[in-house]
């Protein structure tokens, strides 16, 4: 670990700003911010407007678009929003190209002194494009908002979300391989399990994506059944006609697999848990585990009091940030039973 110190710096730096911008990217979801920025430059997009001149130049441009003329136009909109929506979008891409700087610029220089080893080195290739692409799925998901409907595509919504954690993941995995070079104490039953835990919860991610782009936390706010006393609700059947739709673009419907998956979630994590019983563990191991059994009881219950309280901003905004704290104890956990 000590020849690989100031790697696994640079790693876990760029996991923190990754982290921060799934954040800010939640507000800026959350706030209807995203689609403020109708167009994408690299260079004149570095900052806001500077002049009260050029912010009602841009204000005028954004008024050529769906969700002006669809929505906001009937809102008494002003200027002074639309400010306000334009920062958190101008934020999130800001960090986006401030997380491009600080992967590149230390990655050339590690790459000129040959700090790097081969095998990291394809790896830190690999994130390099994975970033690159991440930021055209950011794109491509405003785009889909800035033509007839006035809101992106959950589908695309989903993508760069779950893209962001893949992305996270793998910056962890690379770090904690530099962290932990010695390969002990796997137990390849639980490592099986893990996996399996953490595909269902990429699953559930996706899902959260779902329901955040279509807006469907803002019905059914009832708990533990759906509206009407019902554990399946009549309108997931009536929203669209195909099985597929009813469950990929239906509100009702992707509500109910993001409840239902929340359940197959907890249930593996506890089944991991106790499963890990009959083993001898090592201490990080059930550090791990231990972490991820207290965590996702936090966010089922922030889940719970998200959807009962209609996705008020500081609860969904907590619930995405858990997820994401799930999500890198998860990583974490795998890791550390797998290597």
């Amino acid at each position: 670990m000590k020849n690989n110190k100031s790697i696994i710096y640079w790693l876990l730096t760029g996991c923190i700003l990754l982290f921060v911008m799934v954040t800010v990217g939640g507000i800026t979801r959350l706030t209807n911010s995203g689609l403020s920025m109708t167009d994408w430059h690299l260079v004149t997009d570095t900052f806001p407007p500077l002049t009260e001149a050029k912010w009602q130049e841009t204000f005028e441009e954004y008024k050529q678009f769906p969700e002006y003329q669809k929505i906001n136009v009937h809102n008494n909109f002003t200027i002074s929003d639309y400010k306000f929506i334009y920062f958190w979008e101008w934020f999130h891409r800001f960090i986006g190209r401030i997380i491009g700087l600080v992967f590149v610029v230390p990655f050339v220089y590690f790459l000129i002194k040959k700090k790097i080893d081969y095998p990291t080195l394809k790896k830190c290739f690999v994130l390099l494009g994975m970033g690159a692409f991440q930021g055209f799925l950011g794109w491509f998901m405003v785009k889909s908002g800035l033509i007839d409907n006035p809101d992106v595509s959950h589908f695309r919504l989903s993508l760069h979300l779950t893209f962001a954690f893949i992305t996270f993941a793998y910056t962890l995995w690379v770090a904690l391989d530099l962290i932990y070079p010695d390969k002990r104490f796997v137990i390849v039953p639980l490592k099986k399990w893990a996996r399996i835990t953490l595909v269902f919860l990429l699953i559930q991610i996706i899902y959260g994506g779902f329901v955040a782009g279509l807006n469907a936390g803002l019905i059914h706010n009832h708990w533990p059944l759906m509206s009407d006393g019902q554990f399946f609700h009549d309108s997931i059947t009536l929203e669209k006609d195909s099985w597929l739709a009813q469950f990929t673009e239906g509100k009702s419907g992707v509500q109910f697999v993001h409840r239902t998956i929340a359940y197959v979630v907890v249930g593996l994590i506890l089944f991991l848990y106790f499963k890990s019983k009959k083993y001898t563990l090592s201490a990080q191991q059930q550090n791990g585990l231990n972490a991820l059994v207290f965590i996702v009881f936090l966010q089922f219950a922030l889940g719970v009091f998200t959807l009962l309280y209609s996705v008020p901003l500081w609860l969904g905004l907590m619930h995405q940030i858990m997820a994401f704290i799930l999500w890198t104890t998860m990583t974490y956990t795998l890791h550390r039973l797998s290597k």
